[in-house]
C-alpha cells in the first residue's frame, strides 16, 4: 500500500520475525524477503517480506531522490512493541534491489539502501520489539519519506 502527495509518501512492508534474529550489527538494519536467516544476518530485523525497494511506489522514489528528503520508519510487532528510525535521502538513492531494504548510518549507497545518516543501526532498536521478531511475531514497517522544503 502507498499513500503519496506532493510532499509526502507511505509504504507499508509487512514481515515477519525469525528466531535468528540478532539484530546486532552497529551500522545497518535489514528487512529482506528471504524466508529463512542464518545467524550470520546480524542486521536482519524480518525476513518474508511483502516488499523490497523495488516495489516503492515511483513517487516514493522520486521523493526519497531528493538531498533536503528526510525518511522515518516505524517498526511495530504484532504484539505492538514499536521503534522509529530516522535518516536521509539522497539523489542518488536508486531503490533497485528486489529482495532487501537497508537502513545504514554510513552514507554508503547501493540498490540496496533505503536511507542513509540514519540515527540507529539493528543494535539500537527496541529490544522488546526484537524480542518478539525473534519469537516469530509478525511485523510492519511504516515508511514515510518527506520532503523538507
Amino acid at each position: 500500500m502507498s499513500l503519496c502527495n506532493s510532499w509526502f509518501c507511505i509504504e507499508i512492508v509487512k514481515f515477519r520475525g525469525h528466531r535468528n534474529i540478532r539484530a546486532t550489527h552497529k551500522t545497518t538494519l535489514e528487512i529482506t524477503k528471504d524466508k529463512e536467516l542464518t545467524p550470520r544476518g546480524d542486521c536482519i530485523i524480518g525476513v518474508s517480506a511483502d516488499k523490497a525497494l523495488h516495489d516503492f511506489s515511483e513517487r516514493f522514489r522520486k521523493l526519497v531522490s531528493n538531498s533536503d528528503s528526510k525518511l522515518l520508519v516505524m517498526v511495530i510487532s504484532d504484539k505492538g512493541n514499536y521503534d522509529i528510525v530516522s535518516a536521509e535521502g539522497h539523489p542518488k538513492l536508486s531503490y533497485t534491489d528486489e529482495n532487501k531494504i537497508i537502513i545504514r548510518k554510513s552514507t554508503y549507497i547501493a540498490g540496496n539502501t533505503a536511507g542513509i545518516k540514519s540515527n540507529k543501526s539493528a543494535i539500537d532498536i527496541n529490544r522488546k520489539l526484537i524480542n518478539d521478531l525473534r519469537e516469530g511475531s509478525e511485523g510492519l514497517a511504516i515508511f514515510i519519506v518527506i520532503r523538507k522544503s
